[in-house]
């Protein structure tokens, strides 16, 4: 447990590791998430082709240099060759807590998480409507949604994190072209971060779009890609957030603010 009276939170997402990728070339990033957090989470698209030998070569990064606690999510490209199942058995095998509609708890913090999916943001969202396939891609963004409701709706923690693959909110995939948005996340899965009180939601997808916006009700969302990450923090590649512990009666810490809660690095 974190001696201080915040833990802090590495997050990554779209590491994209494939079967070209020397040996080696994620141990600087792995090795400087070990020594500057307390907790790292990584939100999907872990390889390039969701290949089960990627998902082997990604863990023998891992696993020797991150000593800390992992919780991961899979992406779009994790599941591109239908051996999603066995990718998540890997990561487990190997000590990561891979969430998909599940919960964990590390360090006192709850964490929900769900890949997510596609389908656009606000009024403009696609709707269920004409052809039945049309309503069945709908249908699996409303599926993601009540998966992480059902998640969150289980934690009783005083702080929760969200980790979720596709983006919640338009705010922080803006920066790529408008034309992908609704590729790039769905609305849908910002309404259950607005019924519970979570203090921080990470994803990734969007690699070139923007680093943080908000929910409707003023939940952190930050896009934490590891294109993004490299392009503004070169000398520490990923995101990075103390959150803060409560200090005060639960009484009382049930009426806070909960979200003020996060600091940003």
């Amino acid at each position: 447990m974190p001696s201080r009276d915040s833990v802090r939170i590495a997050a990554i997402g779209d590491l994209h590791y494939g079967r070209s990728a020397p040996p080696g070339s994620l141990q600087p990033l792995f090795s400087q998430v070990n020594e500057s957090a307390d907790v790292f989470a990584l939100c999907g698209d872990l390889t390039d082709y969701g290949l089960a030998e990627e998902m082997r070569a990604f863990v023998k990064e891992l696993v020797p240099t991150v000593k800390i606690p992992v919780v991961a999510v899979l992406g779009n490209h994790d599941y591109e060759s239908n051996q999603q199942d066995e990718l998540a058995k890997i990561l487990k095998d190997a000590g990561v807590a891979v969430l998909d509609g599940e919960t964990t708890e590390v360090h006192g913090i709850g964490f929900a998480g769900i890949k997510g999916f596609a389908g656009g943001f606000g009024r403009r969202a696609l709707g269920p409507w004409g052809e039945d396939i049309i309503k069945r891609f709908v249908r699996e963004a409303v599926n993601e949604a009540l998966k992480l409701e059902s998640a969150l709706a289980r934690l009783r923690n005083d702080r929760l994190v969200a980790l979720i693959h596709y983006a919640p909110i338009q705010a922080t995939v803006e920066g790529e072209p408008p034309e992908i948005y609704p590729f790039l996340g769905c609305s849908r899965l910002e309404e259950p971060i607005t019924r519970f009180p979570v203090n921080a939601v990470f994803h990734g997808h969007a690699h070139h779009g923007t680093l943080e916006g908000r929910t409707r009700n003023n939940v952190p969302v930050y896009n934490v890609s590891a294109t993004l990450m490299r392009e503004h923090f070169p000398d520490r590649p990923f995101g990075l957030i103390d959150l803060a512990l409560p200090q005060q009666p639960t009484a009382e810490r049930r009426t806070s603010d909960r979200r003020a809660s996060s600091e940003v690095h």
